[in-house]
């Protein structure tokens, strides 16, 4: 029999109800907030972001790196608090899908849950890539990791060993998730630490002397000197902007959490600010101890962009430089099993909401999980995933860049429904005008602009490695796959078992229980 949790709604567009969200059957009350803010940060995979990003960032903005990736943090944040304060009313593991719903109706709300789900699916062929690659480097001479049949085997049961992990039940997940970051944060630090011993040395970070030590500079943080070339400060905030994605899984699981209304809304801040902590600080270690030069370790060195750790590791480490590798290869599986659980929990909620059809909002009876979407969503990245590998790995990788546009629309979408819902009251009191409507506002503004300057990027041939058309593959694979959300969405919008979703004439269904 279905239950359902009565909280505030802290300011709905009637003021003063009382928010009604169904008990879906999930494990309640089991997650706490350190829980909260760990699985915030391992969902970023910031080791592999960093590694895989800041060679990039540097090509574009060189020594403002450090200040590009506090620009780019700025909007994340802002977006931040429209999570927290909607999840302080509408404390619903639908997240986006069911804020959206309640401030713009049924299409937004469907629209912003394909937004979610679509960039869950997309990422984790990345990972799972990038974790069969990585596994296989630490074997013998890494020669097997150019084996695309060979990393493509053993990305695919990574993703369905995660599956399994997280159908079994949040606690095993919880357990997995804290053992691989310990290793990741651990591996970090050590690099991290003698990265510093280097430094404090004096000594070249190349080992042929191909890079110098740089001191610390102020100038790193002047706005004026990064401006003189206002587009490369744009293009290098979209490099970083969505390496701070993945903190909001914490919000899906906030029916899992204790005080589900304020503890995983913390917990989101929180894992914001620590990542922006880690991400300028170990980019300010990286840049004085390899420089940004275009030679060696440098970080201008176009065969470092890939990823700098990697070329970094013998020279920081020596014989124990397979530790980066390990650090790199638990964020990725990290941030493989912490996708699957928002990507989930969304179609969970879909189920339950009547968007999708009821088996979506199946909860497994002992394991008290997602059942069926869970299963949907490791199925659905497998199929991605090995399609799109022996399809094209190149148009994978465009697509994998296309990432951006899926995560740019779901969260100016948040930002936006933050506003709207809580519009009658946002002149009751200065901090609601500031939290529930300036800084979502101007995150969401922030965000769309991002969308369309990113779009107008990938529609030039020249960006990526394919091109459909006399256009750049990333933004045709974007597009057409956001297209492909509103296809599905007229689908659902006529079927006869999600019709109603639409039309208002089905109420909201309570938890389906099954194995």
């Amino acid at each position: 029999m279905s239950t359902e949790t009565s909280t505030p709604d802290g300011g709905s567009a009637g003021g003063g109800r009382t928010a009604v969200v169904p008990s879906k059957g999930l494990h309640a009350g089991i997650l706490d907030l350190g829980d909260s803010v760990m699985l915030g940060l391992a969902s970023t995979a910031p080791v592999y972001s960093l590694a895989a990003t800041l060679g990039l960032i540097v090509a574009v903005n060189g020594n403002y790196t450090p200040l590009i990736l506090v620009l780019a943090f700025v909007p994340v944040l802002f977006i931040a608090y429209a999570f927290r304060e909607l999840n302080s009313a509408l404390p619903d593991c639908g997240t986006t899908f069911f804020w959206a719903r309640k401030a713009f109706g049924p299409w937004a709300a469907w629209l912003g849950g394909w937004g979610v789900a679509l960039a869950g699916i997309v990422v984790l062929a990345n990972l799972a890539q990038i974790a069969g690659k990585y596994l296989w480097l630490l074997i013998g001479d890494g020669s097997l990791a150019a084996n695309t049949w060979l990393v493509t085997a053993t990305g695919v049961l990574f993703i369905a060993f995660m599956t399994y992990v997280n159908h079994r039940g949040i606690r095993l997940g919880e357990h997995v998730q804290r053992t691989l970051t310990y290793i990741q944060y651990i591996s970090l630090g050590i690099f991290a630490v003698a990265i510093i011993v280097g430094i404090a040395g004096g000594a070249p970070g190349g080992a042929n002397g191909s890079a110098t030590i740089q001191p610390f500079d102020f100038e790193w943080f002047n706005p004026a000197g990064a401006f003189a070339d206002p587009s490369a400060v744009v293009h290098g905030v979209l490099l970083a902007l969505f390496i701070y994605w993945g903190w909001d899984t914490c919000l899906a699981l906030n029916e899992e959490t204790e005080n589900p209304a304020k503890t995983p809304g913390r917990g989101a801040v929180i894992s914001a600010f620590v990542l922006v902590a880690i991400y300028v600080s170990v980019a300010l270690l990286v840049m004085m101890y390899a420089s940004v030069g275009t030679e060696g370790i440098g970080l201008g060195n176009e065969a470092n962009q890939d990823d700098v750790f990697l070329a970094m590791k013998d020279v920081v480490l020596g014989p124990w430089g397979w530790l980066i590798v390990v650090a790199v290869l638990a964020s990725v599986l990290s941030s493989t099993q912490t996708t699957i659980l928002p990507t989930a929990r969304g179609t969970l909620s879909m189920g339950v909401h009547g968007a999708l059809p009821a088996r979506f909002g199946k909860v497994h009876e002992r394991f008290q999980t997602p059942g069926f979407s869970t299963q949907v969503m490791g199925v659905a990245a497998v199929v991605y995933y090995v399609a799109m590998s022996f399809l094209s790995e190149d148009l994978l990788a465009d697509s994998i860049s296309a990432i951006s546009l899926f995560i740019a629309f779901y969260y100016a979408l948040t930002g936006f429904s933050c506003v709207w819902f809580f519009r009658s009251t946002l002149r009751d009191s200065a901090r609601n005008l500031w939290f529930r409507g300036i800084l979502p506002f101007l995150g969401a503004v922030s965000l769309t602009v991002a969308f369309f300057i990113s779009a107008v990027q990938m529609w030039d041939p020249e960006y990526g490695d394919t091109q459909i058309f006399g256009i750049g593959g990333a933004f045709v694979s974007g597009v057409l796959l956001l297209l492909l959300g509103v296809v599905l969405a007229i689908v659902c919008r006529f079927a006869p078992a999600t019709r109603g979703f639409f039309t208002g004439e089905r109420a909201d269904a309570g938890v389906v229980r099954g194995d």
